[in-house]
């Protein structure tokens, strides 16, 4: 073999020294980019936070500041660093455009996961939108076609319109016995879905509808309504509509001196407005798969810190906006990654402590695994509970 001159072994060396060095380039570059944990993770917010519904959606948003706040004070670490949580929130406005819009923000502005949203007809629509970024989403939308949607992002923190519906069938036709009832909704995917459920429970108890009526969510003439109720002696009316509707509703069935009825809605009337409508008939009653904060065993710790926190009481549910945070935080952590990807297969997988609710996992759906649905019943101004289940 022929000896290598000196300047083709200066050559070698050369292209030795340089390939280490690029090799010792790309290691170091490895060692950088393999550390996903950024010093803030952001949490994104998306809900009704202006119009008839923004005292709903300013509530789920303050159980997330709530949840973040104590977060950051206690430490998160995350892949052994320290981490601040910030939340970052959008208005969806109750509405499927300005939802997606919302969304989009959410995600340009590099959230790792998303509660939000409140209506079904927005989580709907942004569903597919977090799904294509692999960023989980967490709803409080009881539609069951969001989860049939086949999104691996999606988690569903109460139970769902299918479990209500039975709710509100079971009890229409066993407690509320009637020889003619009615059911009357919205025009939205959740009250119309809702209603549509609740009416083959009740057909299935082979209970007679003698009305049955879809309207759209800003209606309040309902004297036309009323005139073919009292015809038909309804003595039960499954409304979902919303509690501005509803107590329009109960004005024209006083008109006509109908009052020997009882009304039951869903969470829409759950509301401290449909006091106004006490006395005028029978009965009110209202389910819900968002189960009074005073219902858990640390519900009274919660209610103290949330009205040191914003001055006024819990409107609707942010104590599970609350835990899901938590839950959340505990899948980042379990991650070891403020990824999306990795914080969604976390949660997948997770048997998730919720420091109010108890505890938070999801079947290969999405669907919550111990949700239930309460019955209340309005007395004396204020909801009380008459029975719930997760079974009906």
């Amino acid at each position: 073999m022929r000896e290598e001159s000196t300047v083709q072994q200066g050559i070698k060396r050369r292209g030795f020294s340089a390939s280490l060095g690029l090799a010792a380039l790309g290691v170091g570059g490895w060692i950088t980019g393999c550390s996903k944990v950024p010093d803030t993770i952001k949490i994104g917010v998306a809900q009704p936070l202006s119009g008839p519904l923004a005292g709903l959606g300013q509530d789920l948003l303050n159980g997330v500041k709530l949840a973040v706040d104590e977060i950051n004070r206690s430490g998160l670490n995350v892949d052994g660093k320290r981490v601040t949580l910030e939340v970052v929130a959008q208005d969806d406005r109750a509405d499927a455009a300005s939802g997606k819009a919302a969304a989009q923000q959410l995600l340009e502005s590099g959230v790792v996961a998303v509660i939000g949203h409140l209506n079904s007809g927005v989580s709907l629509e942004t569903a597919p939108i977090y799904a294509a970024k692999e960023v989980p989403q967490l709803i409080i939308s009881t539609n069951p076609r969001i989860t049939q949607l086949g999104l691996a992002t999606t988690f569903r923190i109460v139970a769902n319109d299918n479990l209500q519906a039975r709710a509100i069938g079971a009890f229409a036709a066993a407690q509320l016995n009637a020889d003619a009832y009615a059911v009357v909704d919205d025009g939205s995917p959740y009250g119309k879905g809702l209603a549509e459920g609740a009416a083959a429970q009740l057909l299935a108890a082979k209970k007679h509808i003698a009305v049955r009526q879809s309207f759209d969510d800003k209606t309040q003439a309902f004297a036309e309504l009323a005139a073919r109720l009292k015809e038909a002696q309804v003595r039960v009316i499954v409304c979902m509509l919303n509690d501005f509707q509803a107590l329009a509703l109960l004005q024209e069935l006083q008109k006509l001196g109908h009052s020997r009825v009882a009304l039951l809605g869903g969470d829409l009337v759950k509301t401290a407005d449909m006091a106004k409508g006490m006395g005028v008939i029978d009965g009110i009653y209202a389910t819900s798969p968002v189960l009074d904060v005073a219902e858990f065993t640390t519900g009274r710790q919660f209610l103290e810190k949330y009205i040191a926190a914003f001055q006024k009481p819990p409107a609707y549910g942010g104590h599970y906006t609350y835990d899901a945070v938590y839950v959340v935080s505990e899948a980042i952590k379990k991650a070891g990654s403020a990824a999306p990807a990795d914080i969604t297969r976390a949660l997948r997988g997770i048997n998730g402590y919720a420091p109010v609710t108890g505890t938070m996992a999801w079947d290969g759906q999405g669907e919550l695994r111990y949700g239930a649905v309460g019955v209340y019943e309005l007395r004396k101004g204020q909801w009380e509970l008459r029975m719930r289940s997760d079974r009906w």
